[in-house]
C-alpha cells in the first residue's frame, strides 16, 4: 500500500437555474438530461412545471418543493453482512440524499408512464406527488415499511 497522501478535490458548486434561481430545479435538469442535451432537459422541466402549476393553481417553485417534501424518504434499509447472514438494516436518510432519491423516483415514475410526451408525464407526476399520491408515494411507503419491518436489526448499524 502506498504512503502517498491522496488529494481530494473540493466539490463543485452548482449554479441555480436561469428562470427560478433554484438549485432544486438545477438538480432536476441535470438528472433528466441525457447525452448532454441540457436545453432539451430545461424545456421539459419548465414546461412540465408550468402545466402542473396550471392544474393545481399553485406557483411552480412551491409545487416542486411540496412534491419533493412529500416523496423524500426519512429512513431506508442498507444491507450489511454479519456472521455469514445478510441483514437489511434501517438507517436515517440525510436531507440531501432524501432529495436525490425523490428526484430519481419522480423521474423514474414519469418515464414508466405510457402515452403522452415526457412534459405531460412529468407534470402529472408533479401533481400526484404534491397531492401525496401516485406510484412515487407507493415507493416511499414500501421503503418505510421495509425499514419498520427490519427495526429489530437496527443495533447492527455502523
Amino acid at each position: 500500500m502506498s504512503r502517498k497522501k491522496i488529494k481530494i478535490s473540493p466539490a463543485r458548486k452548482k449554479r441555480p437555474d436561469i428562470k427560478y434561481e433554484s438549485l432544486l430545479i438545477t438538480n432536476f435538469i441535470n438528472n433528466i438530461m441525457k447525452q448532454g442535451k441540457k436545453n432539451t432537459a430545461m424545456k421539459i422541466i419548465y414546461d412540465s412545471l408550468d402545466e402542473a402549476s396550471q392544474m393545481l393553481k399553485m406557483p411552480q417553485k412551491e409545487l416542486l418543493e411540496k412534491a419533493i417534501e412529500n416523496t423524500a424518504p426519512r429512513v431506508e434499509v442498507k444491507s450489511r453482512r454479519v456472521g455469514g447472514a445478510t441483514y437489511q438494516i434501517p438507517q436515517p436518510v440525510s436531507d440531501d440524499r432524501g432529495t436525490k432519491l425523490a428526484i430519481k423516483w419522480i423521474l423514474e415514475a414519469a418515464r414508466k408512464r405510457k402515452g403522452a410526451s415526457m412534459r405531460k408525464r412529468l407534470a402529472l407526476e408533479f401533481v400526484d406527488a404534491s397531492k401525496g399520491e401516485g406510484s412515487v408515494m407507493k415507493k416511499r411507503e414500501n421503503v418505510h415499511k421495509m425499514a419498520e419491518a427490519n427495526k429489530a436489526f437496527a443495533h447492527y448499524r455502523y
